[in-house]
């Protein structure tokens, strides 16, 4: 595993863990790192969407325009999953805070 691909893959546990306590930065450095692609990370705007929509549910303006950004190149059904993706990690990271 190359260097860049060891970096990326640490960032994105490194937020996740932040995103599960509600960290709406985390979310939306997600968001980028879906929707830009690098370092070994593929482009998967159905992850941005989530994150964005993540990030903005936890007051980021930021993450409500890339939201919308993004969501003009998504079809409905990208978008739908999304969104059913975003309440599953909702629902998820609220029963492990239970």
């Amino acid at each position: 595993m190359g260097t860049s691909l060891k970096n990326a893959n640490y960032l994105i546990a490194s937020r996740m863990a932040e995103a599960a306590g509600g960290d709406a930065d985390a979310c939306y450095e997600l968001g980028m790192v879906f929707s830009s692609g690098g370092a070994g990370i593929a482009v998967d705007l159905i992850e941005a969407h989530k994150w964005f929509n993540l990030a903005a549910v936890a007051g980021s303006e930021a993450g409500m325009a890339s939201r919308s950004e993004i969501a003009e190149d998504m079809t409905a059904r990208e978008i739908a999953a999304a969104q059913a993706s975003a309440r599953a990690w909702l629902h998820a990271t609220q029963r492990r805070a239970a």
